[in-house]
């Protein structure tokens, strides 16, 4: 074995661990926030949880207004970013591709996917919440709407990409109008990828907090008024897990736990299943 072929095998074992011992150590710490998890907010888990509404301190409750008021701000946030995205994404894939309109669309699409969501959540509260002058569901799903255009429209051009000219042409070439083509060829090719985008971006906006701070705030009722504050888990596990009454903590683990197990199974997901790299 020459000396040069050794020196290059040590030095490939030697970062071989390195990686392995990064991952190990990333590794770790994901499974002691889940076992911190599973160890305080398992015991919580009761069907109480969810078919009563929060409680006063001292009181018996669960969560389940507080479950249907983050499924209803996040279901009316994917309605509203989903189709958006898509299309921003289809534009700059397919139309604007190197244009200045493009160039813009990307520069403010790639400052919006890294703001704070707290910017975002103040900017919903001084544009929407002030000028209504309360809290609201609509306010919420604005904010959230905010955050998740920014993952689709990135997604989904990204999988147009992967599209090769070539498929486009032969579409061309049989007489299919353009938006045909994006709509039953391009679209179609690389439909698993658009759709992991879009539950990449349910799963970001399932645990946000800051911005539901400034818009939809909470209510300890049922409500599903989106005209009005709503209760939502991430505001839920805030307020309670600040308080100092136990009960409430012990339902702040409760829903810390739910919702780390929702975004994970949503990650699992679009990973496994819908996972996509290439053109089908």
């Amino acid at each position: 074995m020459s000396p040069i072929y050794r020196r290059r095998l040590w030095a490939n074992r030697l970062n071989l661990l390195i990686s392995l011992g990064t991952m190990l150590f990333g590794m770790a710490f994901l499974f002691w926030i889940l076992w911190v998890l599973f160890r305080n907010g398992f015991a919580a888990l009761s069907p109480t949880l969810f078919t009563q509404p929060t409680p006063p301190p001292g009181s018996a409750g669960g969560l389940a207004n507080a479950i249907l008021g983050s499924v209803i701000i996040v279901g009316v946030a994917t309605l509203v970013s989903t189709p958006i995205g898509i299309l921003a994404g289809i534009y700059l894939a397919e139309y604007g591709k190197d244009g200045a309109i493009a160039r813009a669309t990307r520069f403010i699409n790639d400052i919006l996917l890294s703001a704070p969501s707290i910017v975002i959540g103040l900017f919903v509260y001084t544009v929407y919440v002030m000028q209504v002058g309360h809290f609201s569901g609509w306010a919420g799903s604005f904010a959230l709407a905010l955050i998740a255009i920014p993952v689709v429209v990135r997604t989904t051009e990204n999988m147009l990409h992967l599209v090769p000219g070539s498929l486009r042409e032969a579409a061309v070439a049989l007489g299919a109008p353009m938006w045909k083509v994006i709509l039953r060829v391009t679209l179609k090719a690389v439909r698993g990828g658009v759709i992991t985008g879009v539950l990449l971006a349910v799963a970001r906006m399932a645990g946000e907090t800051a911005p539901l701070l400034f818009t939809a705030l909470n209510n300890q009722f049922w409500s599903a008024d989106m005209n009005g504050p709503m209760a939502n888990l991430p505001v839920v596990i805030f307020q309670f897990a600040m308080s100092p009454f136990e009960d409430w903590k012990s339902l702040a683990w409760a829903a810390a736990l739910l919702i780390t197990l929702t975004v994970l199974i949503i990650n699992i997901l679009a990973r496994t299943v819908f996972r996509q790299t290439g053109v089908r």
